[in-house]
């Protein structure tokens, strides 16, 4: 055996060693609590205004320079951890853009009115995850202490409360589901000095809170995977920093350790079991907020915030959740990945297929080029398995194919104008910017006669491959390229 290949089994062994170590530990009696907050940003227009919810990485034109200070909440108490950033004494840049961003991002004009297309995606959410909808509900102001809000708060705002989700180990309560402003993102960081830029500041965010009921770390990724399904059925944004999970932790010796940025689930369980260990070594224990490293370890952030971090807005009504406004939404409620899946299946569409189509999105374009009449079957391939070979074997994007293109693609097919075999090679045409028309006449499929002329054509300038079906057979699929069916090819060349 190599060198390298007894590596490769050693770091395989010892990881199935770390699986089985894990799956042996007694939960229970380890007293394993977990539980998870996912914030996921919404496709609208920002919360408080109608400034546009897009990130720019152009140079910004509006520059400001602030402190933030602590100061006492509706209780009369200073937060531990606004106390804790204040002594760091640490200056803030805030970018933006006169355009795109507004006074109320920099903390210079009161909020308007709520984002009313926001709320509805709220409230979608919210029955689907069985929550109890508040009729009314107030905007608050929770401190947020590390300058990535121009005003030193968070707007944010109950929307439900007494949710559930199933598992296979039973069900998962919802503590909460909110409503609130995203915070500014970070450009720079330095000792004493943090830039930030305002353009994501106000972004509308659904924060989900689970129950501590998480009692193993399989199942926090299960709950992660079903919460994720749930998001991705309603209108949200999709990408990178588009969706942030925070997996809350504890032992029966330990303390609540609020973990920030479990953004790989394949990451999640062993995340939660390092947590484990480092709880059950460390002696003395404060709740705390750490972050996610690329090992799957953490290092320290800052002090979990109290309860004394939350007060009312003071610039915004109260929120009427109407029975109406309910039905409304419940009127419209979208289907689950899941159950598009299952409808993709009847369709006769392979597994794999299906849970491809619908996890690029690609529901629509399906559903469109099924008025073409095509095998449901063979769209399906055309814009996954044909696509992917586009891109992979002949390098050309697909992104300038039009729902159009496919349409006439596959009308020609069930015309006859051309085979299945080409319908990659008039693909990859459009998409090199040939026009449909022209890519289709070029595979114009021919006659049987047109067929065995080639094949003949191609015997008589290679006399050699005669008693060579195979390199006949061969040459004679490069030579009609598209434009013949296989199985024709085949019976031909066999009957030479």
């Amino acid at each position: 055996m190599s060198k390298g290949k007894h590596k490769a089994k050693t770091q395989e062994a010892k990881h199935e060693t770390q699986e089985e170590k894990a799956q042996g530990k007694d939960y229970e009696k380890i007293g394993l609590k977990a539980g998870l907050e996912i914030h996921q940003q919404l496709n609208t227009h920002k919360l408080f205004c109608d400034c546009p919810s897009e990130l720019r990485d152009d140079k910004p034109d509006v520059i400001r320079e602030r402190y933030q200070h602590a100061v006492a909440g509706e209780e009369g108490k200073i937060d531990i951890a606004a106390e804790y950033e204040q002594e760091r004494k640490r200056k803030f840049i805030y970018e933006a853009y006169s355009d795109t961003t507004c006074l109320i991002e920099l903390d210079e004009e009161p909020p308007h009115e709520l984002n009313e297309d926001a709320l509805k995606i709220a409230i979608q959410i919210s029955l689907l995850l069985n929550a109890k909808i508040l009729p009314t509900t107030q905007v608050m102001r929770k401190t947020v202490v590390d300058g990535s809000n121009t005003s030193g708060f968070q707007r944010t705002l109950l929307i439900a409360q007494d949710g559930y989700i199933e598992t296979q180990e039973g069900k998962v309560g919802i503590t909460s589901i909110a409503l609130e402003e995203d915070a500014a993102r970070i450009i720079s960081k330095e000792k004493n000095q943090v830039t930030y830029r305002l353009d994501r500041l106000g972004i509308p965010l659904i924060e989900i809170t689970t129950e501590p009921e998480i009692r193993n770390p399989e199942q926090a990724k299960e709950v992660a995977f079903q919460l994720g399904e749930i998001l991705r059925a309603c209108n949200v944004k999709r990408g990178i920093g588009t969706i942030r999970q925070d997996v809350n932790v504890s032992i029966k010796s330990g303390t609540r350790i609020e973990i920030k940025g479990v953004q790989d689930l394949r990451l999640m369980s062993k995340i939660i079991e390092n947590e484990i260990e480092r709880q059950q070594k460390t002696k003395k224990l404060e709740p705390e907020v750490r972050k996610v490293l690329e090992t799957g370890k953490t290092e320290f952030l800052r002090p979990l915030p109290g309860k004394a971090r939350m007060y009312p807005e003071t610039d915004l009504p109260l929120i009427h959740i109407t029975r109406e406004l309910i039905n409304e939404v419940k009127s419209k409620l979208p289907k689950l990945r899941q159950e598009h899946r299952d409808e993709l299946e009847k369709l006769g569409i392979n597994k794999e297929i299906a849970q491809q189509i619908v996890k690029e999105n690609q529901l629509a374009l399906f559903n469109e080029l099924l008025k073409t009449k095509a095998n449901a079957g063979l769209i399906a391939k055309t814009i996954t398995l044909t696509t992917k070979n586009i891109k992979a074997h002949y390098k050309v994007s697909t992104e300038n194919l039009k729902v159009g293109d496919y349409k006439q693609v596959l009308e020609a097919f069930q015309q006859n104008k051309i085979t299945k075999d080409a319908i990659e090679y008039i693909l990859t045409d459009i998409a090199k910017g040939m026009k449909p028309e022209k890519a289709i006449t070029s595979y114009k499929a021919l006659s049987k006669t047109e067929i065995e002329n080639t094949i003949k054509s191609i015997l008589k300038n290679n006399p050699q491959i005669k008693n060579n079906s195979k390199a006949l057979m061969g040459a004679a699929m490069q030579k009609l390229k598209g434009k013949a069916d296989g199985k024709i090819i085949a019976e031909i060349v066999m009957g030479l």
